[in-house]
């Protein structure tokens, strides 16, 4: 009873917000002046009543160049070709000044606002699902009018501090070189190189950006400006010569095979020169600059702590967790799925014997055993990334009832780099290459071997790879006809609620039939997401620590103390990003059991899936419609 009324409200309220969140124009004063946008593309008003279908789709397409053009690394990640973006860029690094900040948010909000009010006559149900989700798309990248802290993110949109631990260009730039750079021809090692001589700028624009967020008492939590400290002086700590960048570009280079062994050695050199003379001195001043800010760091860890804090925090509500729901009343349904979740656990570790103290206390006695844990070394690491491809190619085979359309996209296992491993999370996917060059990652961290025991893996395996992230995305990406803003969607509620959602999806599918200790581990990845929910409406809004939301999911998932700690102040770094996991879980569950009681024996699990899936990611109000439109369909055909 307490699941359906909760399911009830969500649906209710993210309905709701995920309409409003379709609507809506930055018109931030302090914003740099917008470039005149190029007539063919945007239509006057005057205009409106004689626009084509061609003019709309012409909006998307500046709308994928505004983006990329500005974020040129994240094009490269996604295999665009120079004429998606509209520029040559694979030897182009980003701006994060203010005033170019500014200007991007501006450029998109005046899109977001053309999108939105376009006349779109006798549009088919996907050119209504266009418009709405494109205006959508772009108003999220667009940013909160109020705000102009922090920057643009190409996952979640305002990402609001841009140093920090876990995200942001100083982070993602390198490891996006590093993994998704292609150098297969000695003109793209010398696109490479000229990136990497271009670090100057790229730090000396996120220094400028950084001080202009400070000025507006706009200042992180210690936490958060500790973590990225460390990662600096760790991304510099080794020599020159022996620097990720080098060993990442000599192993590449090395595959070449019409560079002789005199060319490959005069550009090693060069890449050795650049990152002595450019890219360290660069994020040395980055680092000294993050060490004079530790001085001004907050001592609180919750976002209501920063000017106009809880506007900020209610906006992530609507925007990353898709709903209008209030900060109090998600902290309810985080209390009351803790509480559901935490009895189911109860009965299968009291089934196995183990039947005193609390569940977290019990769940961390079980990370002690010997029996659940992969040997620390170096061999054990390899084991352990054996067995999650194993795991996939299980689940892969046991999904084809219950899932029609299969992604061509291909996935791989990763553990994180060393350099970013102590403020990434336990895991996380990566997107495959557009012209299919390069697959989807699922990264597994590695860091503390006691932080992942076995029961806990397969259920991380089925969110970040199959049937959850890497499943979604690649469908998404599949979807050719879309624009291509939608192929990449980052809707975090549908998103991570479909990943979460996927982990039922295997229970329902007999993967942890005879394993009850994988089933536990299940239980308790749900328990962790619905902790979520409390800890960062209890951080964010109810002003708990750092150290009480820490102690808080100790207690009740039984996590070792590593992952909790990197977790909890993921959070103090993302407000709001993870609500998306159970709110939308939730939404989605609400929509099937919706399905199954309208269409009782028609009912296929198998097309329900196809509906939520070949949409693409989208907000939530469009999902239900999209759905509440096939049942229509399904109820028609007799």
């Amino acid at each position: 009873m307490i699941e359906e009324k909760i399911m009830k409200l969500i649906f209710i309220t993210c309905a709701v917000a995920s309409a409003l969140a379709l609507t809506g124009c930055n018109d931030n004063k302090s914003a740099a002046p917008v470039e005149k946008l190029n007539k063919q593309t945007v239509a006057s008003s005057a205009d409106t009543e004689t626009q084509s279908q061609e003019d709309i789709s012409a909006l998307y397409t500046r709308a994928t160049q505004v983006i990329f053009q500005q974020r040129a690394l994240e094009a490269t990640m996604f295999g665009l070709s120079s004429e998606d973006v509209g520029m040559e860029f694979n030897d182009q690094l980003a701006d994060f000044s203010p005033s170019n900040e500014a200007k991007l948010r501006q450029q998109l909000a005046i899109l977001s606002n053309r999108i939105s009010t376009y006349n779109l006559k006798q549009g088919t149900s996907t050119d209504i699902d266009n418009q709405q989700v494109m205006a959508g798309i772009t108003q999220y990248f667009a940013g909160h009018k109020e705000f102009s802290i922090g920057y643009i993110d190409a996952w979640m949109g305002l990402s609001p501090f841009i140093v920090n631990q876990i995200n942001g260009p100083l982070i993602d730039i390198p490891r996006i070189m590093q993994n998704d750079q292609p150098i297969t021809t000695e003109q793209e090692a010398l696109n490479y190189i000229t990136r990497l001589g271009k670090f100057d700028q790229l730090i000396a624009s996120i220094e400028e950006k950084l001080a202009f967020d400070t000025a507006q008492n706009w200042l992180p939590p210690k936490s958060t400006v500790t973590g990225a400290i460390r990662y600096l002086k760790g991304f510099t700590s080794a020599e020159p010569n022996t620097h990720v960048f080098v060993t990442n570009f000599t192993e590449k280079l090395d595959k070449i095979s019409s560079l002789s062994k005199q060319q490959k050695q005069q550009l090693t050199e060069q890449v050795i020169d650049k990152v002595a003379k450019v890219v360290y001195p660069a994020y040395q001043s980055m680092t000294k600059a993050t060490e004079q800010l530790l001085t001004k760091a907050r001592s609180e860890a919750g976002v209501w702590a920063q000017p106009n804090g809880e506007v900020y925090y209610q906006e992530a509500i609507r925007q990353l967790g898709d709903s209008l729901l209030t900060a109090d009343e998600i902290h309810q349904v985080g209390l009351d799925e803790v509480s559901r979740i935490s009895k189911e656990m109860n009965i299968i570790l009291s089934r196995e014997g183990y039947k005193e103290g609390t569940v977290g206390a019990r769940m961390i006695g079980l990370t002690d055993e010997e029996r659940f844990l992969y040997e620390d070394s170096k061999a054990g690491r390899a084991q352990l990334l054996s067995d999650l491809n194993g795991y996939i190619d299980e689940i892969t085979e046991k999904m084809a009832p219950v899932f029609k359309t299969k992604p061509s996209y291909q996935v791989e296992v990763r553990s994180f780099p060393i350099e970013i491993q102590d403020g990434a999370p336990g895991g996380q996917y990566s997107p495959p290459a557009v012209d299919g060059s390069k697959p989807g990652v699922y990264w597994i961290n590695l860091r503390d071997m006691k932080d992942n025991p076995t029961f806990s893996l397969k259920t991380l395996t089925y969110h970040e790879a199959n049937p959850g992230h890497h499943w979604q995305a690649s469908l998404n990406m599949d979807q050719a006809s879309l624009p291509f803003l939608r192929r990449i969607a980052p809707y975090n509620a549908y998103a991570e609620g479909w990943a979460l959602y996927s982990e039922k999806v295997a229970s329902e599918l007999g993967l942890y039939k005879d394993d009850p200790f994988g089933d536990l581990g299940r239980l308790q990845a749900e328990l962790f997401r619905a902790v979520r929910l409390v800890v960062d409406t209890g951080m964010h809004h109810k002003r708990w620590t750092r150290e009480q939301a820490i102690s808080y999911m100790s207690e009740q998932t039984g996590s070792a103390e590593s992952g909790v700690v990197a977790e909890i102040e993921r959070y103090i770094t993302w407000p709001g990003q993870a609500l998306g996991y159970k709110l939308g879980m939730l939404k989605i569950l609400s929509l099937r059991e919706h399905a199954k009681a309208e269409l009782g024996d028609k009912f296929d699990l198998s097309a329900f899936h196809d509906v939520v899936l070949l949409g693409g990611a989208v907000p939530m109000a469009v999902l239900d419609r999209n759905v509440n439109h096939w049942i229509q369909k399904q109820l028609s055909l007799n």
